[in-house]
């Protein structure tokens, strides 16, 4: 039986204390939040840090609140509560929707949002939320706070814009316009595992033409996808006679699906033609599912 390399442990009080042993770990510390990635790795001995800095002590670092017409949730806020919290269904439902498809609801009781973010896994679901929502990533590191928008964020394969001595210490998920929808659905081999194609289609109607549109795919590439041919597409369109087979065509286009055991990049695109007329209808609110009304 393996187990991890020997390494020295904090349980960080403070988000400062936390800061603090970061940045004397010299890029070899790593953060513990809700470790269903991390632990594995150092079981395998894939990930050799010599410090681990355990932050689920740090009381501020969890929650969901409304800040500046946003709903702020901590990195450290648990994937069950993403699931329940009334703010959420309130102002980000959307996001409690990508949750139900997040691993099972043993690891939900455990896993936290910022874990999922700060992971950066491209066939995840959060990530691929956050980038068609607008999320803004909150990071601290002892030189000071920053704000990075989820544009700027995601960098390459299980790679983002935080630096090595920055802990992601928040989410911001701005408002949408009163009546904007959500879809978030996936083909996956099973429940619970990563999805093979995935999408999150926002979109806020307005006189019945689209005022606003968000669209990223996960697991068509090498990151969260955003498609911004088909959200330029879609904005300003008549709702009726829509062309969506058409815009699905230029919402795969801006993907880059690959191949793995699990299944070929051209599945995955002809996967994704066949889904992007459905879901978009449903947040049109023109066919059944489950339609996530901001």
């Amino acid at each position: 039986m393996t187990k991890p390399a020997p390494f020295d442990y904090l349980a960080a009080h403070t988000l400062d204390e936390a800061l603090e042993a970061l940045a004397d770990g010299y890029g070899d510390a790593v953060v513990l939040a809700g470790g269903q990635t991390l632990v594995p790795l150092l079981a395998l001995r894939l990930s050799l840090p010599s410090v681990l800095v355990d932050i689920n002590p740090i009381a501020e670092l969890q929650g969901v609140s409304r800040i500046d017409g946003a709903t702020r949730l901590g990195a450290v806020t648990r994937q069950a509560q993403v699931l329940r919290d009334p703010l959420v269904a309130r102002h980000v439902p959307g996001l409690a929707m990508a949750t139900r498809f997040v691993g099972h609801h043993q690891t939900r009781n455990r896993g936290t949002l910022g874990g999922s973010l700060a992971l950066a896994e491209p066939a995840a679901e959060y990530p691929a939320t956050a980038l068609a929502l607008g999320a803004r990533m909150q990071a601290r590191s002892r030189a000071g706070e920053r704000t990075i928008e989820a544009d700027d964020y995601f960098l390459g394969p299980y790679s983002t814009a935080l630096q090595p001595d920055e802990i992601l210490t928040a989410v911001d998920f701005p408002d949408w316009p009163a009546g904007a929808r959500t879809v978030v659905n996936e083909v996956a081999r099973r429940p619970g595992d990563f999805a093979l194609v995935g999408l999150v289609c926002a979109l806020s109607v307005d006189a019945g033409k689209i005022a606003r549109a968000g669209v990223s795919w996960f697991g068509m590439g090498p990151t969260p996808m955003r498609s911004r041919r088909a959200e330029a597409a879609l904005t300003g369109q008549a709702v009726e006679g829509l062309d969506l087979a058409g815009i699905a065509e230029l919402a795969v286009a801006d993907t880059e699906p690959l191949d793995d055991i699990h299944a070929s990049g051209r599945y995955r695109a002809t996967v994704a033609r066949r889904i992007f007329p459905r879901i978009a209808r449903q947040a049109l609110g023109q066919g059944p599912g489950q339609e996530a009304a901001a």
